[in-house]
């Protein structure tokens, strides 16, 4: 029987929720409505994510003229109109929706697309891996409850509702005894988890769980976080647990205080710098990498500035970087723009910023040694988070220790050094 396939736009967490739609088809005989289709789980952060997610049904719907199109994800919750009247579009389903096997199999209407925002609980979903992936994604909460003033996906997500601390261990003790050696805890707000317990309990709380009931676990790594919510009790870990990753990712947007208040950003300028002092004082190979948008509506070049400099200033190695792309319905829209051409310019100067902190940190490891979850053939990821490229033949999905020997822009060079594969 042909299975579905599954297109992922857009973040881990939808890689998450890909696998569980992939494993709801194979199970419980309920995949028959899904012979031959193409489920495509679109992306919203962007107006561009959400043309792009046009595009790919347009091309996968003529390159595939015999296939069912599902589109789901944030761009279907938000706009399901759209996608429902794109004649290649057979099926749209909302993010609830698309992680109920009968509905995803075709139950009811083409179109079902609930509230959201009424939701308040999160089902846990168990897999046995990611398909493709020798590092397993694992979702701890969904939604939030921040209103930045240009973010749309909380209207996409719905309310910040954690997945219970024990299904999470659960989840990945499963995934370790499938044989993954790398785990990342994700969602939309990672680090608000446990807000809506009653129990009070954070997310350092449930990182601690993790790494004492799923000993064998090699590798725990955390995704996006928020700067202003990263408590004591995470840094504590942090320094003291050498499975935890030396490599935080944040959520910083912007680094200059007029700009962050216009975001309803939760943390300043010296927040985030104290932020990464604390976490390089707990751990000082921690390598950092940062989210920034270029151009946000009312920035000027002294603005901008600010932002710039921090690249440098913080060592921020790892850059996502997006030109601020307005979204209908958010408070930014109605903000007096920057113009595309200066966004993109700008745009340009924080990756080549970026660029050059990389390159920065990749030389300060030249004769160190990297423990290495090797990806593909001759090629993986550091524990800092950094590409690896080695000269020597390793399995997919086990970790190898290499030597450093070079680096170049954006990759270190590895070489064996005693012992054998993990």
């Amino acid at each position: 029987m042909t299975q579905p396939r599954v297109i992922t736009l857009g973040c881990r967490l939808n890689t998450f929720e890909s696998e569980v739609m992939r494993e709801l088809a194979r199970g419980g005989g309920r995949d028959a409505g899904l012979d031959d289709a193409i489920i495509i789980n679109t992306c919203a952060v962007t107006a561009e994510a959400e043309r792009q997610a046009r595009q790919t049904i347009r091309r996968l719907a003529r390159d595939n003229p015999d296939a069912r199109i599902i589109v789901t994800g944030c761009a279907a919750q938000l706009n399901p109109d759209a996608f429902s009247e794109m004649e290649e579009v057979h099926r749209v389903l909302g993010n609830e929706e698309k992680l109920d096997p009968d509905l995803l199999a075709g139950a009811g209407p083409d179109v079902q697309v609930a509230d959201i925002m009424t939701v308040r609980e999160t089902a846990p979903h168990l897999i046995s891996g990611i398909e493709g992936r020798t590092r397993a994604f694992v979702q701890i909460q969904q939604g939030c409850d921040h209103r930045c003033t240009y973010c749309i996906i909380p209207f996409a997500r719905g309310p910040n509702r954690a997945v219970a601390a024990d299904a999470v261990v659960a989840q990945v003790q499963t995934l370790v005894e499938t044989g993954y050696k790398e785990v990342v805890l994700t969602g939309v707000d990672i680090c608000s988890y446990g807000g809506d317990a009653a129990d009070g309990q954070a997310l350092s709380d449930l990182v601690g769980r993790v790494l004492a009931e799923a000993p064998e676990l090699e590798r725990l790594r955390l995704s996006t976080l928020d700067p202003a919510a990263i408590d004591d009790g995470l840094l504590r870990l942090f320094a003291e647990q050498s499975r935890l990753m030396p490599h935080l990712h944040l959520s910083l947007q912007a680094m200059d205080d007029t700009i962050l208040k216009r975001m309803k950003r939760r943390h300043s300028r010296a927040d985030a710098f104290e932020t990464v002092r604390r976490a390089r004082e707990a751990r000082p190979d921690a390598v950092f990498g940062a989210d920034l948008i270029a151009g946000f509506p009312t920035e000027t070049d002294e603005m901008f500035d600010n932002s710039l400099s921090a690249v440098g200033d913080l060592g921020l190695a790892h850059l996502h970087v997006f030109p601020y792309s307005p979204r209908p319905g958010t408070p930014a829209a109605r903000m007096p723009e920057v113009s595309g051409d200066i966004r993109k310019v700008r745009a340009a100067k924080l990756r080549t910023a970026g660029d050059k902190e990389l390159r920065r940190f990749l030389d300060s490891r030249a004769g160190t040694t990297a423990q290495v979850l090797v990806e593909k053939d001759r090629q993986g990821l550091s524990q800092h988070y950094a590409t690896v490229k080695l000269d020597f033949d390793a399995d997919p999905g086990v970790i190898v220790e290499a030597r450093v020997t070079a680096a170049g822009d954006d990759y270190l060079v590895g070489s064996r050094v005693g012992g054998r594969a993990a």
